[in-house]
């Protein structure tokens, strides 16, 4: 019998061979890149609108100019090792038909192929049957992916599907479960107090950090679990106790730069297992406040590579601010 990677070396996605070789899981690998490269999260959620009109003229439709904007952000971030991972919302994708799916698979090949880890934001989570078609339309396939996002509340059996392509030999996937979301509604539920005691945001992360303590002995030499938790950096009153009371799970953290997050909210759930901290439009549309480009734009002179550019550098800044 062939071992594993023979197959996996005829088809070599990049962060799959190296997970198995490595007997890390996609988290750990996520965990160790925030420690080299910064934490940066680049959000890939790039609508057409964000691209100014005069560039997207320049290609024959939208969804090929997203994809040409994904991929110089891309090289600019990998080249200059701003941030450790990229976040690829597939709503805005979607909404692009089904030439934007095309993009959406293209984006995440084209991250995974640059050794970063790639999060697909697809929140997910169903009874069963469903929760399997998804946990294998998104770990395997067109699209592939590292990571993906997990909604529990309709029980932690929905959970368990995507738990099966956690094992190293299926390449470690993982996932980030909402926990303490950004948006001013989550106190509608993820607040709430439960009548056995406790919020059930706490009933979630105590079911993450579950999860990661069954997969222990598959990942010996673990520091976070294989599943983590979606932590907003807009609740300053969750951040220091959820952070204590989940040391061994990283987080992905919303919230930071257009939705007023607070870098120091981030420094606080950056503790301990760390996490990885999101800008999306703060990256995308960073042109729009560079300096000299307005002028640019009003004249139709401005180009794909000075809207790059400005994203490059909101990059590097956010690097800087969360590190500093």
């Amino acid at each position: 019998m062939k071992p594993v990677i023979y197959d996996l070396l005829l088809k070599p996605p990049f962060s799959t061979i190296i997970s198995l070789m490595n007997n890390k899981h996609q988290m750990q690998r996520l965990q160790e890149l925030a420690a080299k490269n910064g934490p940066l999260c680049v959000g890939l959620d790039t609508d057409p609108s964000y691209i100014p009109e005069n560039i997207l003229k320049q290609f024959g439709s939208a969804p090929e100019a997203v994809l040409a904007y994904n991929k110089e952000i891309i090289d600019r971030v990998v080249a200059e090792k701003t941030a450790c991972c990229f976040k690829v919302q597939i709503a805005y994708y979607e909404a692009m038909g089904l030439a934007g799916l095309k993009v959406y698979a293209d984006t995440l090949k084209l991250v995974r192929d640059s050794g970063l880890v790639a999060i697909s934001d697809i929140k997910r989570g169903d009874i069963g049957a469903t929760s399997k078609a998804y946990a294998h339309a998104h770990f395997t396939g067109d699209f592939e992916t590292d990571i993906i996002t997990i909604n529990p509340y309709m029980g932690f059996d929905t959970l368990v599907p995507f738990t099966e392509y956690s094992s190293p030999e299926k390449g470690g996937k993982g996932a980030f479960v909402l926990l303490c979301t950004s948006n001013p509604g989550m106190t509608d539920i993820e607040h709430q107090e439960l009548k056995a005691g406790g919020l059930l945001l706490e009933r979630v992360g105590d079911e993450i950090a579950r999860i990661g303590s069954d997969f222990a002995q598959q990942y010996p030499d673990q520091t976070c679990g294989i599943f983590g938790a979606v932590v907003g950096a807009t609740q300053v009153a969750d951040a220091r106790y959820l952070r204590d009371k989940y040391k061994d799970t990283f987080f992905l953290i919303p919230g930071y730069g257009a939705q007023g997050g607070d870098a120091e909210i981030c420094k606080t759930l950056l503790e301990r297992a760390g996490g990885t901290v999101n800008s999306s439009r703060g990256v995308l549309c960073a042109w729009k406040k560079a300096e000299g480009l307005q002028e640019k734009l009003a004249a139709g002179t401005i180009t794909m590579s000075d809207i790059a550019d400005a994203a490059g550098k909101a990059s590097y800044d956010s690097k800087v601010d969360l590190t500093k």
